[in-house]
């Protein structure tokens, strides 16, 4: 999505929804570590323009973009001279406060969604309800794993991270699980994958709910 797409979203935000508006948002974050900026659209296509620095986790945020539906910009920048840690902590963390306050009230949503999703031989599933109250199981990862370097830059301990970061500033319940998995550069992106898929249903407008899904009246 490009920063003139973005400006006009946020500045008229309808278009391919219909008549309900695009629910988009627009975050950045500084510290003495890193720099992030990260635009939003949920009722996207897909498109992806991503720069963190760290090429594999671009490819991931591509891969999750592209099937969420979710329309993401992010420019991401760091001290990857020492380690692509606080990169790419700090880009998940500003996704979860995006993806928070495009949601808006959640009015309306879903608010469920789960997928699971093959890569050759990687298999995952995952479990997404956005009910405001972080919390995360990652499970299933074989042992090793969270050793591996993938890319040259991307340690594999990163996806729990990622997901624990992204799940706790967005309000979200995520559970995650690998079934099988062989491939560390399968296994993570099968992970990507079906967290997207499962976002994709949670986020989506469902005409029949009437209000915030929820007995309480709040997520």
């Amino acid at each position: 999505m490009s920063p003139a797409k973005a400006t006009a979203a946020q500045a008229d935000p309808t278009g391919s929804a219909g008549d309900e508006a695009h629910r988009t948002a627009h975050v950045a974050r500084t510290t003495s570590e890193s720099s992030v900026e990260l635009w939003l659209d949920l009722d996207g296509t897909g498109e992806a323009d991503v720069e963190t620095g760290v090429p594999f986790y671009d490819h991931m945020l591509r891969s999750l973009a592209k099937h969420s539906l979710i329309d993401l910009r992010v420019r991401s920048s760091g001290d990857i001279e020492i380690d692509v840690h606080h990169t790419v902590e700090d880009t998940a963390i500003v996704l979860g406060q995006a993806l928070r306050e495009a949601l808006g009230d959640k009015s309306g949503i879903s608010r469920f969604g789960d997928a699971t999703v093959p890569l050759d031989e990687a298999l995952a599933t995952a479990v997404v309800d956005v009910a405001g109250r972080p919390y995360v199981v990652h499970e299933g990862e074989p042992e090793g794993q969270q050793y591996v370097l993938i890319g040259g830059h991307f340690t594999g301990s990163m996806t729990r991270h990622v997901l624990e970061s992204f799940a706790t500033n967005a309000g979200l319940c995520l559970h995650v699980r690998v079934l099988a998995g062989r491939d560390p550069h399968h296994i993570v992106e099968a992970q990507f994958k079906a967290v997207a898929r499962a976002l994709r249903a949670a986020v989506a407008r469902d005409p029949r709910v009437v209000g915030i899904p929820s007995a309480k009246g709040a997520l």
